[in-house]
């Protein structure tokens, strides 16, 4: 797997970011049974990058947590079958890796939502790496049904990396 990362604005989190990342990425990843090597791209940003992002591609001008934009289009959310024969608008033609799409977090929104939960910001931020991941796999919270799915499988993913709330 390979995860891209790129860190933008003055706010830190007091956590390896890029480990954290990669743990629940690969964690994600092996749950959901990926049969591929993948490849993502995480941006940390600050609530008025992501508030400019929400409006541009949501039509939402607020700051939000975290910004999913999958690469893929799935028949049935999870079910990786079919990808091989798009060739190169799937895979990356220079590593092969399955390219899954990109994850913008606002560092900002980890730490108030942290504070406002009463749990750890590493805590928040490996649970909006799960949540943006199923995204990236076609799973949606649209409809209660699909919450309802989208909310046991987060759970899973953080119970299989042992961050707890």
């Amino acid at each position: 797997m390979s995860l891209y990362m790129e860190e933008e604005g003055a706010v830190t989190l007091s956590f390896d970011t890029e480990e954290t990342a990669k743990i629940v990425t690969e964690a994600a990843l092996d749950y959901i049974g990926c049969p591929y090597e993948a490849e993502i791209n995480l941006l940390l940003t600050t609530n008025d990058e992501i508030r400019e992002m929400n409006r541009m591609f949501r039509q939402i001008d607020k700051p939000t947590d975290v910004l999913s934009f999958p690469m893929l289009e799935y028949e049935t959310p999870g079910e990786f079958s079919g990808f091989e024969e798009q060739g190169e608008e799937a895979f990356n033609p220079e590593s092969g890796e399955l390219m899954l799409g990109d994850i913008v977090i606002s560092k900002e929104k980890v730490l108030e939502q942290a504070e406002a939960y009463g749990h750890t910001p590493l805590r928040e931020f490996a649970f909006l790496i799960a949540h943006s991941m199923l995204h990236l796999f076609g799973y949606d919270h649209m409809e209660e049904d699909e919450r309802q799915v989208m909310e046991a499988k987060q759970r899973e993913i953080m119970e299989k990396v042992q961050i707890s709330r």
